[in-house]
């Protein structure tokens, strides 16, 4: 990811304006939330995925409650950096959410996400039942808060892909 598309997305996303994170998974959608002032990603709720309608209805109530201004979707690529089914079941979910819920969209590398917030619940020794309930919000507050860190860095001109 360039800084240009970190640049692009907050200037497309309301200035002062939360973001959601959203790990978008088959059966669930995590969702985490950014503070007003995009420093901290909080774990949300999880949404038992039904149906795409009722799925975006939700999603839509819960952005129009926290007047969320951009959505930062996980991009579930393979390991060797290729997009696979995940990724282009990811991004027809936002295209058809898109008439829905009209807010800008930035997609952020999720690989691991899920693989690291279960070993953190395992180390805290969580039951396999309550790391069940945790795992996809709190995966969605790792995404974003992946995504605030980094929008953070290109703002203060330390990002990893700068030549000077």
């Amino acid at each position: 990811m360039d800084k240009q598309t970190f640049r692009d997305f907050a200037a497309a996303s309301r200035g002062g304006a939360r973001l959601v994170g959203v790990d978008l998974g088959t059966k669930t959608i995590g969702l985490a939330l950014s503070d007003l002032g995009r420093q901290i990603a909080t774990p949300l709720e999880t949404i038992r995925r039904v149906k795409f309608t009722p799925d975006a209805q939700r999603l839509k109530a819960i952005c129009e409650q926290h007047r969320v201004g951009g959505l930062v979707i996980g991009l579930p690529l393979n390991m060797d950096g290729s997009e696979g089914p995940r990724v282009q079941s990811t991004r027809a979910f936002a295209r058809n959410l898109a008439p829905i819920l009209p807010l800008p969209v930035l997609y952020f590398d999720e690989r691991l996400s899920t693989a690291v917030v279960t070993r953190a619940l395992i180390e805290a020794d969580a039951s396999r039942q309550r790391r069940g309930e945790l795992v996809d919000k709190l995966a969605a507050a790792y995404i974003l808060q992946g995504c605030l860190d980094a929008m953070r860095n290109v703002a203060d001109g330390d990002f990893a892909g700068d030549e000077d």
